[in-house]
């Protein structure tokens, strides 16, 4: 157990933002699978999964995110796999929509009265507890949720010893709309929530990673 919390917590400290990779290098097939098993497997408010990872392999189509992609300039060239989180917008996210109910239905295999109750439930829950009354409101929740296999996806990665970078630095707009045109994603559906570029270091940083020490972040009530 030791030996297992101590693994964890090196590759924690090992992890940086790499905003440069080795472009030559590349992550295998089995490894990469690992990473999106890892963000696949993770959890989500109600189980309601409301993601898609959209792993961008083509060069060209990487060229044209660039420009929209201020965060990303050297990843998207040098990236072994570049994925854009995706979450699903307002229409796909309310209680009784389609993609719910063949969530609850294929997927889940719900029974019809604990498939009404949860609806019933998640309804409530969005007009009357977390107010997600409008599209936006609704798409925020899910990038939220987004978030999850997210950051699940980069502590694996680098567990198996593969650096990472977490991108928001773009126009969601525009990437949209290329990603539309490229005819890749519905995004009367779906919603850019995050990018993540996956490959090996070109260089080590040269600053250490900080962060607060542990008394400013933790607060105890006994």
């Amino acid at each position: 157990m030791k030996a297992k919390k101590e693994e964890i917590l090196k590759a924690h400290a090992y992890r940086r933002a790499i905003k440069e990779f080795e472009p030559e290098q590349k992550i295998n097939e089995e490894d990469f699978e690992f990473i999106l098993e890892v963000g696949r497997r993770s959890p989500s408010s109600f189980g309601w999964e409301p993601w898609k990872f959209l792993v961008v392999q083509n060069v060209a189509l990487r060229e044209k995110l660039a420009e929209p992609s201020w965060g990303a300039q050297k990843q998207l060239a040098s990236a072994s796999h570049f994925v854009i989180l995706l979450a699903r917008k307002g229409d796909e996210m309310r209680a009784g929509s389609d993609y719910l109910k063949y969530k609850s239905q294929k997927i889940d295999q719900l029974p019809a009265e604990i498939e009404e109750m949860k609806m019933g439930f998640f309804k409530g829950f969005m007009e009357n507890e977390f107010d997600l009354t409008d599209d936006r409101k609704i798409f925020d929740w899910a990038c939220k949720q987004v978030y999850l296999p997210f950051a699940n996806m980069m502590t694996a990665a680098a567990q198996i010893g593969i650096d990472s970078c977490p991108i928001e630095g773009f126009d969601r707009a525009k990437v949209e709309e290329i990603l539309e045109q490229e005819a890749v994603v519905d995004t009367k559906k779906l919603g850019v929530a995050a990018m993540l570029a996956f490959g090996f270091r070109k260089e080590d940083s040269p600053f250490p990673q900080s962060r607060f020490p542990m008394e400013e972040v933790v607060s105890w009530v006994k």
